[in-house]
């Protein structure tokens, strides 16, 4: 950027320093760059104005012109308030303030004519505007302005002080009758500019503000998201490449003695396809002599811990120990325990390390692991604590990947003189345009199968209404010999309200199932983790038919008798912890069901969350759903990516822009891929990381 748009905001004509603390503090504006970037969010078209008379519920947002009558200010303390009327030759239109009164009354005069620009509501029938955007009526209203005026982001703070949406438009607008071509120079290359049909950079962001016409504001929408995406596909491809190409990684040169024994007389069943198809990855990665860093994504029950014992026994053929990493006690012993029985008496030394692995057992396995007679530690960040050191780590298996912070993965890198292969693991599918986003610089590995033997879950939808025959089913299950799981929500506001919910849903539940009929467990935030682990452990082994919960069992239990979960209230939980929940069950080779409960009252994108888990169990159509529904922003795990900021790319709907640019960020580093050829010397300056920050997937 030229040095006019790093200017502080204060000094454009009509900032100024109180001005600029406001916009610096209500909307992060600090420079001419910032508020260039600050874009509209909608066009007024400022040759419509509508008779007052027309106004109707129908209307959002709506533009009038009239006459100011009188203000008159109501009330006392915070019922306070600014009342004025606009009358037009139709009809007359209340304006309430809430907020800068003293300012708004200074501002205002009456009997003037104004354009009055807000968002209609009705009060006693009769339609206002709150906190409006005025402004003056004159002749030159429009000079060397388009006809549709940008409306932008402001807050009620700046309403009141005389920075809403209007008058950022016409500081805007001065700032770019300010800049020439020289000051926003552009920074693709002209093949790609001409290929793509696109606007000039310049043109892009005078037209995104003040467009001629709606098809040139379009034109203008489309350049800067490309920008915005290609940047964003460019820096995840560089690090990627980079990383191929720099990273050393230790050698796995033969499949050896333990991986072959295992295939042939331990497997439990045949690998599917995507297990096949993964493990070549893998072993393509471990035997190239750079370093392994990839993210396998496998449905809940796909098998991911297979593929991962398999990979360290890869390691362990090789000379190299490995590590696996969980983010719960319960996880970790989970893996452990299922680790050992699948290796049954062969020739592998596991150990566990946990928070309470007792001094003794500890001061064992750090001795273990660093003379090398440990093969594979399998624990939870107690991995990671420095007391801990392997005599040579070859691979390190991360799984939950998202519940691990930058800095915890990092650890382990230390852990080796060259750094071990890397594999993070998650349940949680990842829609496949937000993978391309914002895990672009990660390998992936997708398992989309499910081992033979397992069978759909069946879910439905049931009102409270319906309570007595859910529970009927309950003890029909239990009659059976399985076990069922029944969970409460969260309720983020209140931990006391959360808490208090569990507890009646478990005296209810004491009454429909008494002992010593029926034993319940329960688990929830508040107790203790030995108090937890006691309590999990009854119901993994048996003791208890019915464990009570909140979501600390949505990641990790793995009870194969357990053939029902019903999940209450489950309007409150999002689509893609519902699916984590259903996936504690279907873990057998039994039918298995999820029921889930909901009062009678339903918001429409509630009806559609439980609509598609009725309809599927497909993970990744879930994740792509939920996507639709939260955006980007709210999916787990991708906040801290640090690559989905951007200001006008939407990843849901620009799917098909987003698929366009990554291809062509791939072409363009195939063939110049350190972006070292003079045409693409300007966008290689763009890429530069902000504040020399590293993305959180690069050390994954």
């Amino acid at each position: 950027m030229a040095d006019i748009l790093s200017s502080p905001i204060e000094y454009l004509k009509g900032v100024g320093p109180q001005r600029a603390e406001l916009l610096k503090k209500e909307l992060g504006i600090y420079s001419f760059k910032d508020l260039l970037e600050h874009f509209p969010y909608r066009h007024i078209d400022k040759t419509k104005v509508s008779p007052i008379r027309d106004i109707s519920p129908q209307h959002e947002f709506i533009q009038v012109a009239g006459r100011l009558l009188a203000m008159e200010t109501i009330g006392e303390g915070r019922s306070k308030r600014l009342v004025a009327e606009i009358r037009d030759a139709t009809g007359s239109l209340e304006l309430v303030w809430f907020q800068g009164i003293a300012w708004v009354q200074k501002m205002l005069e009456p009997w003037q004519t104004y354009f009055v620009y807000g968002r209609v509501s009705f009060f006693q029938g009769r339609p206002q505007i709150t906190h409006p955007e005025m402004e003056l009526l004159s002749t030159d209203n429009n000079s060397g302005k388009s006809f549709l005026e940008p409306v932008y982001p402001s807050t009620e703070k700046l309403k009141s002080r005389g920075l809403g949406g209007r008058q950022l438009a016409k500081l805007t607008f001065t700032l770019l009758t300010m800049l020439r071509e020289k000051d926003l120079p552009e920074i693709l290359p002209d093949q790609m500019i001409s290929q793509m049909k696109l606007l000039s950079r310049y043109q892009a962001f005078h037209s995104i503000h003040f467009p001629a016409n709606m098809e040139i504001y379009e034109q203008a929408l489309n350049r800067l998201k490309f920008e915005e995406l290609l940047i964003a596909q460019l820096r995840m491809g560089l690090i990627r490449s980079q990383r191929h190409h720099f990273s050393k990684g230790v050698v796995f040169g033969q499949v050896g003695e333990l991986f072959h024994l295992f295939y042939s007389q331990y497997l439990p069943f045949e690998l599917t396809g995507a297990q096949k198809r993964v493990l070549k990855e893998f072993r393509k990665d471990m035997g190239s002599g750079r370093q392994m860093n990839r993210l396998l994504q496998g449905d809940v029950g796909s098998g991911k811990t297979i593929v991962a014992l398999l990979s360290m026994l890869l390691a362990i053929d090789n000379g190299f120990q490995a590590c696996m990493m969980a983010p719960t006690e319960i996880l970790a012993k989970q893996h452990f325990e299922g680790v050992r029985k699948l290796l049954k008496d062969m020739p592998v030394v596991v150990e566990l390390l946990t928070g309470s692995t007792k001094t003794k057992k500890r001061k064992e396995i750090l001795e273990m692991a660093i003379n090398g007679s440990l093969q594979i530690l399998i624990g939870t960040h107690a991995v990671i604590e420095e007391v801990v050191q392997f005599k040579n780590l070859g691979l390190a298996v991360i799984d939950e990947q998202h519940r691990f912070g930058v800095a915890q993965r990092a650890k382990l890198w230390n852990k080796a003189s060259i750094p071990p292969h890397v594999l993070v693991m998650t349940a949680t599918p990842i829609p496949r345009t937000l993978a391309m986003t914002a895990y672009g610089d990660l390998d992936l590995s997708i398992m989309d199968e499910l081992p033979p033997g397992r069978q759909p879950i069946q879910t439905v939808h049931r009102y409270e209404s319906s309570r007595s025959q859910v529970m009927g089913f309950v003890k029909s299950e239990i009659a059976k010999g399985r076990q069922v799981y029944i969970v409460f929500p969260l309720i983020e506001e209140s931990e006391k309200m959360d808490y208090e919910n569990l507890m009646r849903g478990y005296e209810n539940l004491k009454a429909w199932f008494p002992e010593p009929k029926y034993w319940i467990s329960m688990v929830h935030g508040k107790q203790t983790n030995e108090v937890k682990e006691v309590n999990m452990q009854r119901f993994v082994q048996h003791d208890t038919q019915i464990m009570v919960s909140t979501t600390v069992i949505e990641v990790g239990v793995d009870v194969p008798n357990a053939s029902l979960m019903i999940i209450e209230s489950a309007e409150k939980f999002g689509l893609s912890q519902l699916h984590q929940l259903r996936g504690r069950v279907g873990r057998g080779r039994e039918k298995s069901f999820c029921i889930l409960l909901t009062g009678s009252k339903l918001g429409a994108e509630a009806k559609e969350r439980l609509k598609i888990m009725c309809a599927t169990n497909d993970g990744f159509k879930i994740a792509e759903k939920d996507l639709d529904l939260r955006g980007p922003g709210d999916i787990q795990g991708t906040r801290q990516s640090g690559l989905l900021d951007f200001k006008l790319a939407n990843i849901v709907k620009d799917k098909a822009l987003l698929e366009t640019v990554r291809q062509l960020a791939g072409k363009l580093l195939d063939e110049d891929p350190d972006l070292s050829n003079p045409n693409h010397l300007s966008l290689k300056a763009s890429l530069q990381v902000k504040n020399g920050q590293t993305p959180w997937s690069k050390i994954s």
